[in-house]
């Protein structure tokens, strides 16, 4: 395989100390890796240093003459948000080529699923999962070779999350894809990096086989530093006793003795097993349950984006109480954020709603997904002022805790990657004990670890939760209700199998009330490959874990079972 690209010592230093050290890999083509790690560990800025946007203190990256690379970026830029969609594509090629290729830019974004009616929309009122369309769409129109996808499956719905999937396993480039999302990380690269401790290790493994050899690595490097520093330690004692007798017994060969025992301990340590350092941070939320039956009670409550814009949809009667913990599923754009939006407001600004009323002694923290209730101009320790009452010590054992080191206490938060700010939320939500949380994307910034935390604390917090999630895990781990926003109205649901089931049938029953032309066959076929879709990914995602699992655990005739499915449905979505 011909080489794309070639890191050397790559290292870069912030003003709080080193991020990267001494990174070394090739990019070859036919590379698809996965580049995973904790928030805030380098991985965004590890793309950025290979398409050049930044430079490394040390080190070089060298990119072959024939490799041309695009970075798709985890957010908008600014700049793009005032252009249209086909300008935003078009912008990306040379002036000349935009006099002869500006029907390509049209094709891309046709491909993408937006049809010539939304060609001229400002780019700027698009939702997150349409953004990602789009920011594809720019970096593939220079047709590149290797592409650096920074976490874009932020913000996605479940429909567009399954193209995105579809879209990675058919494109014959390479990539390096940063994600959090571990089953889509195992279903379409070949390869793994993560990022920890400034350095990089690489396993030829998805992520899911990947982490579970990192792991048997560290138990194994874990049982050699024990064997070693008990070496240390004997070695360490016998010449503890030979010094103590030397001196007595004033014998200069046994305190030479001592001495030489000394600088064997000292060469030992220098060559003994270097450990992980983990992150200490445990994302723990703690609710205080109102002896009540209604923390919340919504009745005629229309819901919109805006106070003057069309009403998405009409809620007419939801109540909640402690220890209701409410997933809020639907498509992006349905209404989802609006609605916790709308709550927070009320709560807020004490409004003389009739349409919400809220207990009177509710205590409301909210988890907004654009993270904008953290100011920028605030320093780390003033960020966590309004969730609680504690004292600046108190503040900074917090941060501490969290692995925020004391030198970046002064730091502002306008300077955090999405990972760090989100981990800075989470502190402040911490701190507090709500009644009622409304949490709004909650993992979209949240490593694999932070994911897996908060299914297990949601199932034991006291107060009433509202989830707006697209993260079927934590749906299934954390949630007792279920509502499901679809065609302008709100139903409850007290099974997710049935739920996702209408999801994925909708539009074979709007075929079974439609005349039967070709357009309805064609809803009818979409929605099969919906089902089909929806059927692959879940036997993916039971191999995926069952193979996670230690071998005597794990269940070879299920694993046959399921594979045997796999094969048979990738041949009917032709996907092999």
């Amino acid at each position: 395989m011909s080489t794309l690209l070639t890191a050397q010592s790559l290292s870069l230093d912030t003003a709080f100390g080193p991020l990267l050290a001494d990174i070394t890999f090739t990019l070859k083509k036919g590379d698809r890796l996965g580049l995973i790690g904790h928030n805030g560990c380098g991985k965004s800025t590890l793309l950025k240093l290979l398409d050049g946007t930044i430079a490394p203190n040390s080190g070089s990256v060298t990119r072959a003459h024939h490799c041309l690379l695009a970075r798709v970026e985890q957010h908008l830029p600014e700049d793009l948000h005032s252009l249209t969609l086909l300008e935003a594509v078009i912008a990306r090629l040379s002036d000349a080529q935009q006099h002869t290729d500006g029907w390509r830019a049209q094709a891309l974004l046709a491909n993408m699923g937006f049809d010539e009616s939304a060609w001229q929309l400002t780019a700027g009122t698009l939702s997150g999962g349409q953004h990602t369309r789009l920011l594809l769409a720019r970096a593939l129109i220079s047709e590149p070779d290797l592409l650096l996808l920074d976490e874009p499956s932020n913000h996605l719905d479940l429909p567009t999350l399954l193209w995105l999937e579809q879209f990675l396993r058919h494109w014959n480039g390479s990539f390096v894809l940063v994600s959090h999302d571990q089953h889509l990380l195992d279903n379409v690269t070949n390869g793994t990096w993560i990022l920890r401790d400034h350095g990089l290790s690489f396993f030829q493994l998805p992520c899911s086989a990947a982490r579970a050899a990192l792991e048997e690595r560290d138990r194994t490097d874990a049982h050699r530093h024990q064997s070693e520093q008990k070496e240390i330690d004997r070695i360490a004692a016998s010449a503890k006793r030979l010094a103590i007798w030397g001196k007595v017994y004033d014998n200069e060969d046994l305190a030479r003795k001592a001495k030489q025992m000394e600088k064997r301990i000292d060469k030992l340590k220098d060559s003994q097993t270097e450990l992980n350092a983990t992150n200490l941070w445990q994302l723990i939320l703690k609710g205080e349950a109102l002896p009540a039956d209604r923390l919340l009670e919504m009745e005629n409550l229309a819901v919109s984006p805006a106070p003057d814009s069309p009403q998405l949809f009409k809620l007419p009667m939801q109540r909640l109480k402690s220890g209701d913990r409410v997933a809020i599923i639907g498509k992006n754009g349905c209404g989802k954020s609006s609605l916790l939006r709308l709550l927070w407001q009320h709560y807020q600004q004490s409004q003389d709603e009739s349409s919400i009323r809220l207990h009177p002694r509710v205590e409301m923290g909210y988890y907004d997904q654009t993270l904008h209730q953290l100011r920028d101009g605030d320093t780390l320790l003033e960020a966590l002022e309004p969730f609680a009452a504690l004292t600046e010590r108190d503040r900074k054992m917090a941060l501490i805790s969290a692995g925020f080191a004391w030198l970046r206490h002064g730091q502002t938060v306008s300077t955090l990657s999405g990972g760090e700010r989100s981990r800075l939320l989470f502190v402040g939500l911490t701190l507090a004990r709500y009644s009622l949380l409304l949490l709004d994307e909650p993992t979209n910034h949240l490593d694999m670890e932070g994911k897996e935390a908060l299914a297990q604390t949601l199932q034991s917090f006291d107060g009433g939760v509202l989830l707006v999630t697209h993260d079927r895990t934590l749906i299934a781990k954390s949630c007792n209700r279920f509502w499901l926003i679809d065609n302008g109205e709100l139903s409850e649901w007290h099974s997710l199998e049935g739920l996702y089931a209408q999801l994925t049938n909708e539009n074979a029953e709007i075929v079974t009330t439609s005349h039967k032309d070709e357009s309805s066959t064609a809803v009818q076929v979409h929605s099969e490959t919906e089902t089909w879709l929806e059927r692959l990914v879940e036997l993916e995602e039971k191999l995926a874990q069952d193979l996670a699992r230690k071998q005597s655990h794990q269940k070879p005739a299920l694993q046959q079972q399921w594979r045997k499915e796999i094969a048979a449905l990738n041949l009917r979505l032709e996907l092999e």
